[in-house]
């Protein structure tokens, strides 16, 4: 058995496509980059602290979420965050 395959015509119009001409913008650059501030809530400062991952974390291993989580306590404890 041979099938016949219907053909639709199809008319394709085409499309003028224009295009549009971007402009350069320029952007001025600060000469001087400061410091900016650190993004979300938090920031905290471990700065001269004298402890040791051992005195922070215990002497097993522990899961990533339990070092979060310990991290967080010794942050809270020590009052490190600016919050």
């Amino acid at each position: 058995m041979a099938t016949k395959k219907k053909s639709k015509s199809t008319s394709r119009k085409s499309k003028s496509t224009s295009r549009k001409s971007k402009a350069t913008k320029s952007k001025s650059k600060s000469k001087s980059k400061s410091k900016k501030k650190a993004f979300g809530g938090y920031a905290i400062n471990f700065g001269g602290r004298k402890e040791t991952v051992e005195q922070v974390f215990g002497k097993k291993p522990i899961a990533p979420s339990e070092m979060t989580k310990k991290i967080w306590a010794f942050v809270k404890s020590k009052k490190l965050s600016n919050k």
